[in-house]
């Protein structure tokens, strides 16, 4: 009978050193294992030169791929995205095609390295939440989360979490005392410092965040927005989106709190420590290939500035100032944007529509109005 996966490797293995002996029938031998004669030679020439690491499965992948896009026309293609974050694959092919770049890949195909680099940014309340594959490079995109209160002797503690998506590098476990804005404002500060700035940081919804949906643009938004950093939200009741810093809330729970409780902040913060030098530079991860964290991690090049710089408006766009209760007034409408926005000022850019316009603070787009819906946003 054919070889059976389960023991394909010590199949081959006997076969070769069968095959090997003085005075061998190799075709006899692979009549009657059911192989062709080009396999059981080609096994025999690998096993030679290799030895045992021969007989293993090689990629069936051709040498060549004349039509796969190569790789200075990649780095083109992500050096324009990240330039200008909310194009998306039609835009940037048309661009790439104005700047007289030959032979240009489709739309489609741009689309797809936007997917595979992790590039893309979809719409934030319905195909953010089903991004589930890994970032291809430190810094892309961060995972951030409280994991929930845990009581100590005195008082409660809030474990902070920081995680970068790529590596599993654990950048940040905090004992916190409460989990409002400002606290996370100034963990978020002390490790930017530390390990530069991500471009994409994800969270639940909620409480500090903010929300994707009616609750608008947040001063933790307009904070991050103003550092060049996207923060997106996970969909309502979908923890699976951040699937990564949920297994690692799991590891916590068993690690540090499985069996201890502790007396107060500082006892949390002492384990917290420990817990993440082990993470970070001792555990490894099934998922990194058994690596550790540490080893598929690098600072980011973007470092943090002290003084938050000046977003300036595009230019043909129309600058409006946000109301203190964060309404945007254009065209005798009235829109909330959110009250994160509150004094700051923001573009707005017409469309192909006439009568709708997108909104944007910075590079950020935030949403579209329409001017045929009075007081409401799109």
């Amino acid at each position: 009978m054919p070889w059976q996966e389960s023991t394909i490797m010590s199949q081959r293995r006997e076969f070769v050193l069968l095959a090997s002996r003085e005075g061998a029938n190799t075709r006899e031998l692979c009549r009657r294992l059911q192989i062709s004669p080009t396999t059981g030679y080609d096994l025999l020439r690998r096993y030679a030169a290799e030895g045992e690491a021969g007989l293993q499965d090689r990629s069936r992948r051709p040498h060549t791929s004349p039509t796969q896009t190569g790789p200075a026309m990649e780095a083109v293609i992500r050096e324009l995205c990240q330039a200008h974050p909310t194009w998306g694959g039609r835009k940037l092919h048309h661009a790439l095609v104005a700047a007289g770049h030959d032979a240009v890949p489709a739309p489609s195909t741009i689309t797809a390295i936007l997917h595979r680099t992790g590039l893309l940014d979809p719409d934030p309340t319905t195909a953010r939440a089903l991004r589930r594959f890994d970032h291809d490079a430190p810094n892309v995109l961060w995972q951030m989360d409280f994991m929930g209160h845990r009581p100590l002797d005195h008082g409660r503690v809030h474990p902070l979490t920081i995680l970068d998506d790529h590596s599993r590098f654990l950048l940040h476990l905090t004992a916190c005392v409460h989990e409002r804005r400002t606290l996370v404002q100034d963990h978020l500060t002390r490790c930017f410092r530390q390990y530069g700035l991500p471009r994409i940081i994800l969270t639940d919804n909620g409480p500090p965040w903010g929300t994707a949906g009616a609750g608008g643009v947040t001063r933790l938004d307009v904070w991050l927005m103003q550092l060049g950093i996207a923060l997106w939200h996970g969909r309502a009741y979908h923890p699976q989106t951040q699937g990564k810093v949920e297994r690692l809330h799991r590891t916590i729970a068993a690690d540090v709190f499985g069996h201890r409780t502790f007396t107060d902040l500082d006892a949390a913060q002492g384990a917290f420590t420990a817990f993440r030098e082990v993470y970070n530079q001792q555990r490894p991860h099934a998922a990194l290939g058994h690596a550790v964290p540490l080893s598929r991690f690098a600072p980011s090049p973007r470092p943090f500035p002290e003084t938050l710089p000046h977003l300036e408006v595009a230019p043909g766009d129309a600058a409006r100032k946000i109301k203190t209760h964060g309404v945007l007034t254009f065209r005798n409408r009235s829109f909330f944007l959110g009250r994160g926005l509150g004094g700051h000022t923001v573009g707005v850019r017409p469309t192909d529509h006439p009568a709708r316009f997108t909104v944007h603070f910075g590079a950020f787009e935030l949403t579209t109005i329409d001017l045929t819906y009075p007081d409401e946003m799109e």
